[in-house]
């Protein structure tokens, strides 16, 4: 029977991961991973590594679970009063859903840039040095470094350094979205999690924001969810697809554009179905 068939029909089925990305050293594994809201279940017993240093792009239908697993990760899921979980998330050898877990300093561990760019209504240099401020440094010195540097590494600084005191709301959309790139990366996050963060940008913008991806990609594990094809074969190392809040295949990004195990993927890489 057709997997997506069977999937949509409430049947289980096993996930095709392959071996390269099995062997990958990974920066978060996710383990047997199912979210519901109330009696409703939206993400179906996932297991995946994400591996350190590459892009990981999520792809599939809308409504498939892409977002609800990337928000997992960082458990913005936890603030849906309906909200429950099984199995784990390992984040370097920390489980993300231990009871014990410190949630706020968990998120600092990861920097999450959203679809629809979100500035903070506060000067440009303020922006970026925010997640420093709310550990409380105060040092003039270091805030200035950090800035400078993370406006560097979001391909944003020789546009804004003459301006870093006027309104981060004053920048066009696709400035806007670096800022928040740079503020993400600001407090040395292990792990960056893009929630489709191109899907409001023009193609120049766009294209700078991919541009941007490959140039962090080493120094940070970048985990992107994306409902363009073009765009995950462009920019990532790894594709996961998913239906249905269940994961069908996960590969090197050559291999699931190219030649994937599955007919199924083939058959939503190509447009055929979604």
């Amino acid at each position: 029977m057709n997997r997506l068939k069977a999937i949509a029909d409430g049947q289980d089925i096993e996930s095709v991961v392959h071996d390269e990305v099995l062997n990958s050293a990974p920066v978060l594994s996710i383990q047997n991973f199912s979210l519901y809201y109330g009696r409703k279940q939206a993400l179906h017993n996932i297991t995946m590594p994400i591996a350190k240093g590459l892009v990981t792009a999520l792809v599939g239908p809308s409504g498939c679970g892409k977002s609800t697993l990337l928000r997992s990760v960082n458990r913005m899921n936890d603030l849906i009063d309906s909200v429950s979980i099984e199995g784990d998330m390992i984040l370097g050898n920390d489980s993300i859903f231990s009871p014990g877990v410190d949630v706020i300093q968990l998120r600092k561990r990861m920097g999450m840039v959203f679809q629809k760019p979100n500035p903070f209504p506060m000067s440009i240099f303020e922006n970026v040095v925010y997640p420093l401020r709310i550990d409380g440094e105060r040092n003039k010195s270091t805030l200035m470094q950090v800035c400078e540097q993370s406006l560097r590494g979001a391909a944003l600084w020789d546009e804004v350094k003459d301006r870093l005191s006027e309104s981060g709301l004053g920048l066009s959309g696709g400035q806007q979205q670096r800022l928040c790139i740079a503020r993400a990366i600001a407090s040395d996050p292990e792990v960056l999690l893009l929630d489709e963060p191109c899907s409001a940008l023009d193609p120049i913008a766009t294209s700078k924001i991919e541009d941007l991806i490959e140039r962090l990609k080493g120094d940070y594990s970048i985990l992107i969810v994306t409902h363009n094809m073009q765009q995950a074969s462009r920019i990532s190392d790894h594709t996961a697809f998913m239906y249905l809040g269940r994961l069908v295949e996960m590969g090197p990004t050559s291999t699931i554009f190219t030649r994937p195990k599955l007919q199924e993927t083939e058959d939503y890489i190509t447009g055929r179905f979604g």
